[in-house]
């Protein structure tokens, strides 16, 4: 869970989340909305990899990226659980008979 909140921790990282909230999006477009270098955002997409927050499926040429809401969703209900809060997971986002 650590590495979802150091993920979060930065305001790139949350911004390349919510452009994928929209559709999965390649390396390249999620890079062109951001005035920093091609290899600093490759760093954040690591970190976000790594957090497993985001999915990465190379097609030809490009990486495309896609957002793994139920990792988020687990992480933050697992802190707010952690302060005893109890907040329960949306039907909505609950996985249906047959998924994982």
């Amino acid at each position: 869970m650590s590495g979802v909140f150091k993920a979060l921790s930065d305001p790139t990282r949350r911004r390349v989340l919510q452009l994928l909230k929209a559709r999965p999006m390649s390396a390249g477009e999620l890079a062109d909305q951001f005035p920093v270098s091609k290899a600093t955002m490759s760093a954040h997409f690591a970190v976000l990899r790594e957090a497993d927050l985001i999915a990465a499926e190379k097609q030809g040429r490009s990486i495309i990226y896609a957002l793994r809401i139920s990792v988020l969703e687990d992480a933050l209900l697992g802190f707010a659980d952690g302060l005893g809060l109890g907040i329960a997971r949306s039907p909505e986002a609950r996985p249906q008979e047959g998924e994982t």
